[in-house]
C-alpha cells in the first residue's frame, strides 16, 4: 500500500535539506539534471526506494571489477557480503558459495612485513598473517598498509646457512664497526719466552698491514721510540705511552723495563713489537742473583742471555717488513757482530705448499729479508754537521756490504728537508740512516743561552741547534717509516690474523732450531 506523503514537493525538501545543513545550491533542484551511466533504467514506484523517505534518489548501478554489470530488474537494496573469511576457515575449502555469485578471494598474499610483526626471520607469509584471536586481524579490517622495508646485512662465506635462514642484522653490522682500539700493548712473548695469545682479538682478516720491530742496548730508548711512532706525543707524560718506558728509579739502580716482546697496532693496522734489550747486563744480573734455573741445554747465565737476544733478533728478521736498530752513540761494533750473526740464524722462509691459493708467484727458493733502518738516538749537534753525516753512512755502508738486510735505499734524511743546503747527490752511499736529537723542552733553555750574547736582538731568537725541533723530527721519522715497501712476508700473502699463527709457528722454530743449539754449544 503506497501512502501520498511520501511524495514531497521539491518546494519541501529543499527546506528540509537546509535545516539539516546538507543542502548545495543546485543538487535537489527540479532542473537538476541526472548522470546517467551505461545501463540506466527508470526508477520503479516510490514506494520502491529504500534509501529512506526524505530522498527520491535512483539507486546508481555501478560497473564490476571483472567488467560486468548488474542483471536487469527491479533494483532493491542488497545486504553486504564479507569476502574475507576468519582466520580460522581460511584454510577449509568454502562450502557455501556466496549469495551473489561473486568470484571468491584468495588467500592474502603479504609482499612487506612490519618491523613489529612478531613472527621470527624465515617465518612463511601465512604463517606470520594469522592472528592469535578468533576475531578478525587488523591487518583484515583495514586492509594492506605500506610500510618500510627491513634491511639485512649478510656476512659473506656463510654457505648453504646463509640461505636457510636470515642473518641476524646485528651480526653483520660487526663487520662494518671499526677495530677495537688499543690503549696500551700486550705481550707476545712473556718475560719466559712464551708465546701469548692475546693479541689474536684485536686482529682482522685484511691484507694491508705493516709490521714494525725495534731492537737496540739496554737503556738507548727504544719504547720511547716506539710510543712515538705509534701513538703518542712528545708533549704528553711518558707514563701514558703505550710502551712503557724506564722510570727513574728503574734507571738508577741499572734495571730494564720491556721483558720479552710487547704487542701494539694502530688504526691504520700498523704492528708495533717493542723488545726487551739486546745483551742486557740487567737480565744476566738478575738471573745471577735469583739463581733461576737454567733450560738443559745452557749452561752458563750469559751463553742462555745471549741465545735469547739472537732468538728475537732472528724472529723480528723474519716476521716484520721493517726493522729498526737504535742506537744511543755511533757506534758500537759488537751490534754490527750480533746482527750478522742473527742474520746467519735466521730461520728460512717457509716453502710455498701445494695449493697455490694466495701465492703472488714468487719463486720457492726465494729468501725474505726485512728492511733495516739505524736510528742514531740522542745524537748530539756534532752529528748533524753535513761531514760527519757522510762519514756515518760510510761507516755502516762498509760494515753491511756482506750483509742481506736491506739496508740502504729505502730512508733518506735529504728527502726531508733536514739540510736544505745538501743536494741528492751528496751522500754517494746513502744507508737507511736518521738521526733523532736529544728530547729538550724548548722555550727556557734555548732563550738563556740565546741571551748570553752582546746583542740585545738575539736574546729574541732561539739559539742555534743545527736541527729542526724533536717533534718536527719525529714526525718526518714516522712518515719515513710508514712509506717503507711492504714486501710480503713469505711465499703466501698473509693476512693479520695469518701472520699472528705465521710467528707464533716460527717462534716454536726459532726456539727449536738445531742451528741456534748448535751455537750455544760453540760458544759453550
Amino acid at each position: 500500500m503506497f501512502h501520498d506523503d511520501l511524495i514531497y514537493p521539491t518546494n519541501k525538501v529543499r527546506s528540509d535539506m537546509s535545516e539539516s545543513g546538507h543542502s548545495q545550491p543546485g543538487m535537489y533542484g527540479q532542473g537538476r539534471r541526472r548522470r546517467r551511466r551505461r545501463g540506466d533504467r527508470d526508477a520503479g514506484l516510490p514506494g520502491q526506494n529504500l534509501s529512506g523517505p526524505s530522498r527520491d534518489r535512483e539507486y546508481q548501478p555501478r560497473e564490476r571489477r571483472d567488467g560486468s554489470e548488474d542483471p536487469p530488474g527491479p533494483l532493491i537494496q542488497k545486504t553486504p557480503i564479507i569476502l574475507a573469511k576468519p582466520p580460522g576457515e581460511r584454510a577449509k575449502p568454502s562450502q557455501n558459495a556466496p549469495i551473489s555469485g561473486a568470484p571468491v578471494l584468495e588467500k592474502p598474499i603479504m609482499l612487506m612485513k612490519a618491523r613489529d610483526d612478531g613472527g621470527k626471520p624465515g617465518t612463511p607469509p601465512e604463517a606470520a598473517a594469522q592472528p592469535s584471536g578468533p576475531g578478525p586481524s587488523k591487518m583484515e579490517r583495514e586492509g594492506q598498509r605500506p610500510t618500510q622495508p627491513v634491511y639485512q646485512i649478510q656476512n659473506r662465506g656463510m654457505g648453504a646457512s646463509a640461505s636457510s635462514s636470515a642473518v641476524d642484522p646485528m651480526v653483520g653490522q660487526s663487520k662494518l664497526l671499526p677495530p677495537e682500539k688499543m690503549k696500551h700493548s700486550i705481550k707476545l712473548v712473556d718475560d719466559q719466552m712464551n708465546w701469548c695469545d692475546s693479541a689474536m682479538e684485536y686482529l682482522r682478516d685484511q691484507t694491508d698491514m705493516l709490521v714494525v720491530g725495534v731492537i737496540g742496548l739496554q737503556g738507548s730508548g727504544k719504547s720511547t721510540i716506539m710510543s712515538l711512532l705509534s701513538a703518542n706525543t712528545p708533549e704528553e707524560d711518558q707514563r701514558g705511552y703505550v710502551f712503557r718506558a724506564q722510570t727513574q728509579e728503574i734507571k738508577e739502580r741499572g734495571g730494564n723495563q720491556s721483558t720479552g716482546i710487547d704487542f701494539f697496532i694502530t688504526q691504520e693496522r700498523v704492528i708495533f713489537l717493542d723488545t726487551q734489550p739486546m745483551l742486557s747486563p740487567s737480565i744476566l744480573d738478575h738471573l745471577i742473583n735469583n739463581d733461576r734455573k737454567l733450560p738443559p741445554e745452557y749452561n752458563l747465565p750469559h751463553t742462555y742471555v745471549e741465545m735469547q737476544s739472537l732468538q728475537i733478533a732472528a724472529f723480528l728478521f723474519t716476521v716484520c717488513h721493517v726493522v729498526i736498530v737504535v742506537q744511543d752513540w755511533f757506534t758500537d761494533l759488537n751490534l754490527y757482530r750480533f746482527l750478522q750473526t742473527a742474520e746467519m740464524l735466521k730461520p728460512s722462509t717457509p716453502s710455498a705448499s701445494h695449493d697455490s691459493t694466495g701465492s703472488s708467484g714468487n719463486d720457492d727458493g726465494a729468501e725474505y729479508y726485512p728492511h733495516i733502518v739505524f736510528l742514531q738516538n740522542k745524537a748530539r749537534q756534532d752529528d748533524f754537521c753535513p761531514r760527519n753525516l757522510k762519514n756515518m753512512h760510510m761507516v755502516v755502508d762498509k760494515l753491511m756490504a756482506h750483509s742481506h738486510l736491506k739496508y740502504k735505499g729505502k730512508l733518506s734524511m735529504l728527502d726531508c728537508n733536514i739540510f736544505p743546503g745538501l743536494g741528492q747527490d751528496y751522500l754517494a752511499t746513502e744507508v737507511n740512516m736518521f738521526l733523532l736529537p736529544m728530547q729538550e723542552n724548548d722555550g727556557e733553555d734555548n732563550l738563556t743561552k740565546a741571551g748570553s750574547g752582546a746583542y740585545p736582538l738575539f736574546s729574541l731568537l732561539p739559539g742555534y741547534r743545527g736541527h729542526p725541533a724533536f717533534s718536527t723530527m719525529v714526525s718526518k721519522l714516522r712518515s719515513q717509516i710508514l712509506a717503507m715497501p711492504r714486501c710480503q712476508l713469505s711465499h703466501t700473502i698473509l693476512t693479520e690474523k695469518n701472520w699472528f699463527h705465521y710467528a707464533a709457528r716460527i717462534w716454536d722454530g726459532v726456539k727449536k732450531s738445531s742451528a741456534l743449539s748448535e751455537y750455544s754449544r760453540l760458544l759453550c
